[in-house]
């Protein structure tokens, strides 16, 4: 996931089309973010964007058709490499500790690096417009069903029924998404960072020590 910030004319000398319009792109989304922080997505307009950005309103048209669709690039950029960390923690079949350990500290490192992004994430999934906030929620069950998926594959909940395995998945991605909200409070202070993961870490061991004694119902 980018973190732009640049504007396009800077740098943008040397540059193919390609990159000069790419450029552009990430600064669109830069330009959205920082004006999201005050009131939100619904309260930006293309114009507003447009200046911030130095580019005729015209000219987002070239990337996007409205704020909408850039709210939604938003939201895909948040989570798309956050999964895909994830995934990797899981495919390296550790044990139950390593999993619970090496999620919490990939989540903090990227709620860390993404800030901005995780705060848009965290505002909009209950006050964006309708169409962002179920992309979030969209994102939200994919991770879930992915968790299950491997949850699958463990020792234990391999004999469960699928209706248990989303339940638990279910249970650990709202443990997830309230530890990520609560890093955003902490407000890049490392101790009250260190105090969440620690809790999440604890908090998830919990669950699983519960959900290892789960027996489904034949």
């Amino acid at each position: 996931m980018s973190s732009p910030s640049a504007r396009p004319g800077a740098a943008a000398d040397g540059l193919s089309r390609v990159e000069r319009k790419e450029l552009t792109r990430q600064s669109i989304l830069a330009a959205a973010l920082r004006l999201a922080e005050t009131g939100g997505l619904s309260a930006v307009s293309l114009r507003q964007v447009a200046k911030d950005v130095g580019i005729v309103p015209t000219a987002f048209y070239r990337h996007f058709d409205s704020i909408e669709e850039l709210g939604l690039a938003l939201v895909d950029e948040a989570f798309v490499s956050l999964r895909a960390m994830l995934r990797d923690v899981r495919s390296a079949d550790p044990a139950f500790k390593d999993i619970i350990d090496s999620s919490v500290r990939v989540l903090t490192e990227h709620v860390r690096a993404q800030r901005g992004h995780f705060l848009f994430i965290a505002r909009e999934r209950f006050a964006g417009p309708a169409a962002v906030r179920s992309a979030i929620r969209h994102e939200i069950e994919l991770c879930e069903r992915e968790l299950a998926t491997d949850l699958a594959r463990l020792p234990g909940p391999d004999a469960w029924a699928s209706e248990d395995l989303y339940v638990l998945a279910n249970l650990i991605v709202g443990a997830v998404v309230s530890t990520a909200e609560e890093l955003l409070a902490a407000e890049g202070r490392r101790s009250a960072e260190d105090a969440v993961a620690e809790r999440a870490r604890t908090q998830l061991r919990m669950m699983l020590v519960g959900a290892l004694n789960w027996r489904s119902r034949p």
